[in-house]
C-alpha cells in the first residue's frame, strides 16, 4: 500500500474552511458578526505564529453547532459549499490528486478543521479517508465538544499513526502535502514530504531538508 496524504486548508483550496464559514456564517446573519470575526481573527493569528491552543479554539469553532439545529446547520453547509467553497477549489490540486489515485495511492485528507466542515470538500473530492477534528454528537444534536485527540499538529501525526495502526500494515511509501508549520511533525516523518505554497516557517524548514517546494495556485 501507497498512501498520499493532504492537508486541506491552503493546500487543495486557495483559503481556510474555517474561515470561510465564519465569514458565511456572519454575512448571513447568522452569528454575531463583529464578535465572531474578531475572535476568529485572534485565533488564526495564533494558528498562523504556531501559539494555537487547539482546545480552546474548537470550544469556540464548535459553539455555532451545539447552538443551532443539526438539519438547519446542515442546510446552511449546503449554500456554504457553493458559496465558499466550490471556487477555491485549485484545480491543480485536483490534477495532483488525481495523479495519486491513477497510481492506485491510497488517498486521505487529514486536517485541523472539523468533520463538519471538511467531510463535503472531502467527498466532492472523492476522497473516502479523512482525519478531522470529530464534533461530538448526542441524540443527533451536536454538544460542542470534541472527540478524542484534535489532529492538528503533533495531534495529526497521532492520528495518523493511529489510524494506520487500525489497518494492521505498514504502508509502503507515504507522501504528505501541506502548507503549514503546523504540520511538521507529520512531515518529518512520510517518505516523501512535499511543501505547497508554504508559509515562512515552513519554507525555511523545506529548504534546510531538502523537501521539494510545489505551487498549486
Amino acid at each position: 500500500m501507497k498512501l498520499a496524504l493532504f492537508d486541506l486548508d491552503s493546500t487543495l483550496i486557495a483559503g481556510d474552511s474555517d474561515c470561510l464559514w465564519g465569514e458565511f456564517l456572519s454575512e448571513h446573519g447568522y452569528v454575531d458578526a463583529e464578535r465572531y470575526q474578531a475572535i476568529h481573527e485572534k485565533y488564526y493569528a495564533e494558528y498562523m505564529k504556531g501559539e494555537l491552543d487547539i482546545n480552546a479554539f474548537l470550544k469556540f469553532q464548535l459553539k455555532t453547532l451545539a447552538d443551532n439545529d443539526k438539519t438547519q446547520l446542515e442546510a446552511w453547509r449546503e449554500v456554504y459549499f457553493e458559496e465558499k467553497i466550490r471556487p477555491v477549489i485549485l484545480p491543480k490540486a485536483v490534477a495532483l490528486i488525481e495523479y495519486h489515485r491513477r497510481q492506485d495511492h491510497e488517498l486521505m485528507i487529514i486536517t485541523a478543521t472539523n468533520r463538519f466542515i471538511t467531510q463535503p470538500i472531502a467527498d466532492e473530492l472523492k476522497i473516502d479517508n479523512l482525519i478531522a477534528c470529530e464534533p461530538a454528537l448526542i441524540d443527533g444534536q451536536y454538544t460542542g465538544e470534541v472527540i478524542g485527540i484534535p489532529s492538528f499538529a503533533e495531534g495529526k501525526l497521532i492520528r495518523f499513526k493511529h489510524w494506520l495502526a487500525s489497518l494492521a500494515q505498514t504502508p509502503d511509501e507515504v507522501w504528505f502535502y501541506s502548507d503549514s508549520h503546523n504540520d511538521i511533525p507529520l512531515l518529518s516523518v512520510v517518505d516523501h514530504a512535499i511543501a505547497v505554497d508554504p508559509d515562512a516557517i515552513l519554507k525555511k524548514k523545506a529548504k534546510a531538508k531538502a523537501w521539494p517546494v510545489i505551487s498549486l495556485r
